[in-house]
């Protein structure tokens, strides 16, 4: 069976920056595959486009340029937030809110989003709302492992679900990107 809309698809990837040798940042193995409902939005667009008509046992090389992942670096979304939206009972949270952190933050019409803190002043702390592979180049390497049809529930649970690339993450698990692909969250979109 080839990958098309609504089919499950479960496979096998490494997630390099900077071509086939670069820095290996994300990997879904056999023993815990990325395992989504294709066309759903989960993944990027690119990237689904990609790999229709693959079946099972193909592997796949993939290379994205940034404008097909990502996008540029947008230094609009590089902000000075006042420091006492950092506040936890009268004190300034130093415990989660230090240079190097990703923190959960919510914009005013309710979207989740994370943010990198860059530095702290006095009355600032200046954070980076960019996916933090804004800006880089991405190459997938892998193997389809399974093509099935999806069942009605598992096409309603992605629907419902709300998650994807587009809605500012992969998928709406909390998790760190070393397993983000891995739990069937949905990279793929590359955390």
């Amino acid at each position: 069976m080839a990958i098309t809309k609504n089919t499950m698809v479960s496979l096998t990837y490494d997630l390099k920056i900077e071509g086939a040798n670069g820095e290996l940042i994300e990997q879904a193995t056999a023993e815990k595959p990325l395992t989504f409902v294709y066309g759903a939005g989960l993944m990027l667009p690119k990237f689904e486009a990609l790999i229709e008509g693959l079946e099972q046992g193909n592997d796949f090389n993939i290379n994205l340029p940034c404008e097909d992942a990502y996008g540029q670096v947008d230094e609009n979304a590089i902000v000075d937030l006042p420091k006492h939206l950092f506040m936890v009972e009268g004190k300034f949270d130093e415990e989660i809110i230090k240079v190097g952190n990703i923190v959960p933050m919510m914009s005013a019409g309710g979207q989740r989003m994370n943010g990198l803190v860059l530095e702290i002043t006095e009355e600032h702390v200046k954070m980076d709302f960019n996916h933090p592979l804004a800006g880089e180049d991405l190459f997938f390497s892998g193997k389809v492992l399974e093509v099935r049809d999806a069942t009605d529930e598992e096409i309603a649970a992605t629907l419902q679900s709300g998650c994807g690339c587009d809605s500012g993450g992969c998928g709406c698990e909390e998790t760190s990107c070393e397993t983000e692909g891995a739990n069937g969250g949905g990279c793929g979109c590359g955390c």
